[in-house]
């Protein structure tokens, strides 16, 4: 209706002191009408609020009145979306009026709408529906301004599927910006710090030999592409979302994380061109795909990376699924290993041992012969992820755990009396291999016999232990064992990549650039780790850009500071080599 100011300047009659715009006292007002220029007086006749928001497809073309043509071409709507509390409202009668207006008529579909989005409450971050009693309602304009629309956009769509009540919280919103919008940005500033430093043409032809792993992200961002299109159709937008993330994570953490060399230090051109035109055509091709999710953040990639002179993301084509990019096999190889991977870092944090120190040996066990030869074609990668030196497969459990079978007493002591200490003693004199016979008998059902005792799997108890100096991690039949012993060399090697980590810190904290060389200062009273640094002194120069390195401490100009090494100190000076 306008302000109380700018009724009076359109009003022939407008009662003297009116401020409560509702009904009996907005009946008294007469607007002047600027097309006909008769007089505008409030039908007093309202059937009901929500008959009249359900003729709302009616009303805005005035159809049956006039836009008869019109109307009929865009009736029934493609798409609506509100509350659950609409289902029984607007919902219910847009369909009442429909079916009412349109049972008998030339119009094909006596439905208001094809599809729906109906939308869950905004509960607060502990599920409670938000009041202003209880003091926990969320003020939307501080969460947009902590983390802007995005992450709230983002949020909102990805964290349940529309009809599920959902939490809000700015905690929750910056959880999900830091999830998913950081780590797109970070892989995007990635690209563009070593695309600039390289001077990367993204309009040059790409390479025609793609390496393995730029043909897995491909394969992937092509599935992508297919499951988002297919999702958007069936207004599952949640689902899509989550694909999109997922495809992220996996970029950013296996794809640049194993391609990195390749960004920064790689001596073949040609694969070096191919990292940067695959990672291209991910970062704006997700440019596109996040382009109904994140607006803002979709222009932005979109507008420093295309290759044309689009204006605008959200005036680019929808991108297309190239089939003959698609690779399954590929795909499910690079899961398996991912897989395996992920159960030998867990290994390895169960051991408590660093993923930077190098281990001997990883034993890998998955039942079917088909996995087997894949994990066999992929073993170099398993291995790097890993920082083991050689793989083994593994056929029975017998390799992974110790068994330690005991008497169950409660149950054998009334029956077997004095036996049991036959029993308990022939237990524990049991061969590894017999004891693991014994296991998998009681696993499966069968009989079970002993210093001549029969025996059912509830008359014993069966522990397991791992091996000596091993750690396992087991997960849906696949499982991968770590050898944790190690050697001198294997320190030493461990030693050198915890001083090129420290390293790295350093430069980041002096504010080096990616490409800076720097000059180096390495200085111990550790004899052990001198050693390390003079025979890993070549691996730690090229893995820090450092061609001077000096073996004595570091000069008071340097960015310095002491550190530690499994209990060693070392001082680790940098400074930056003017151009």
């Amino acid at each position: 209706m306008g302000s109380y100011d700018e009724l009076s300047k359109r009003a022939t009659n407008m009662p003297a002191g009116l401020d409560d715009p509702h009904r009996p006292f907005v009946d008294e007002v007469e607007l002047n009408c600027g097309n006909c220029g008769g007089t505008m007086r409030r039908i007093p006749e309202v059937a009901d609020a929500w008959f009249d928001s359900g003729a709302m497809p009616y009303a805005q073309w005035h159809y049956p009145f006039e836009n008869e043509e019109l109307f009929t071409d865009r009736f029934p709507a493609d798409f609506i979306c509100e509350a659950v509390d609409q289902t029984r409202g607007w919902f219910y009668s847009l369909h009442a009026e429909a079916t009412l207006l349109h049972a008998a008529d030339q119009i094909s579909e006596p439905v208001s709408y094809r599809n729906v989005i109906s939308l869950g409450h905004i509960l607060d971050e502990t599920g409670e529906k938000m009041s202003k009693s209880k003091g926990n309602v969320v003020d939307p304009w501080s969460v947009l301004d902590e983390h802007g629309t995005d992450a709230t956009r983002w949020y909102m769509i990805s964290a349940s599927p529309p009809g599920n009540p959902r939490r809000f919280s700015s905690d929750l919103v910056g959880e999900a910006q830091r999830k998913f919008l950081l780590t797109l940005w970070n892989t995007y500033s990635f690209f563009v710090t070593y695309a600039n430093i390289d001077h990367f043409d993204p309009a040059a032809a790409p390479p025609a030999q793609r390496t393995e792993l730029d043909r897995w992200v491909r394969s992937a961002l092509h599935r992508l592409i297919e499951e988002v299109t297919q999702q958007l159709d069936d207004y599952e937008p949640t689902a899509a979302a989550r694909a999109i993330a997922g495809f992220v994570d996996q970029l950013s953490n296996w794809y640049i994380r194993r391609s990195r060399r390749r960004f920064w230090k790689s001596d073949d051109a040609v694969a070096q061109a191919a990292a940067y035109h695959t990672l291209h055509e991910c970062l704006t091709t997700l440019a596109k795909l996040i382009a109904p999710f994140t607006p803002y953040l979709a222009e932005e990639i979109h507008h420093n990376l295309a290759v044309n002179d689009e204006d605008s993301v959200h005036l680019a084509a929808w991108p297309e699924t190239d089939k003959t990019l698609i690779d399954i096999d590929l795909n499910q190889a690079m899961e398996l290993v991912q897989r395996l991977a992920s159960l030998g870092r867990a290994a390895r944090s169960k051991a408590g041992v660093k993923v930077r120190r190098p281990l001997p040996e990883v034993l890998v066990g998955v039942a079917d012969p088909t996995e087997a030869a894949l994990v066999n074609a992929h073993a170099e990668t398993l291995l790097e992820e890993l920082n083991v030196k050689a793989l083994r497969f593994i056929d029975t459990e017998t390799d992974l755990v110790d068994y330690v079978i005991k008497p169950n007493l409660p149950v054998l002591g009334p029956r077997l009396g004095k036996e049991v200490g036959q029993l308990r003693e022939a237990l524990r004199s049991l061969e590894p291999e017999m004891a693991a016979q014994i296991a998998a008998a009681a696993q499966s059902g069968e009989a079970i016999e002993v210093a001549g005792i029969s025996l059912a799997a509830s008359d014993l108890l069966i522990e397991t232990t791992e091996g000596a100096g091993t750690a396992t991690a087991q997960e849906a039949g696949y499982t991968v064992v770590v050898t944790t012993e190690t050697t001198p060399e294997l320190e030493r090697e461990g030693w050198a990549r915890e001083i090129v980590h420290l390293v790295q810190g350093m430069r980041r904290a002096a504010g080096f650039e990616v490409a800076d060389r720097v000059e180096l200062w390495l200085a111990t009273k550790e004899v052990a780790l001198r050693n390390t640094v003079q025979n890993w002194a070549d691996h730690i120069q090229d893995e820090t850009l450092a061609p001077i390195l000096h073996e004595s401490p570091p000069e008071l100009d340097s960015h310095h500071a002491d550190k530690q090494i499994e209990g060693m100190m070392i001082a680790v000076g940098v400074r930056k080599i003017a151009d």
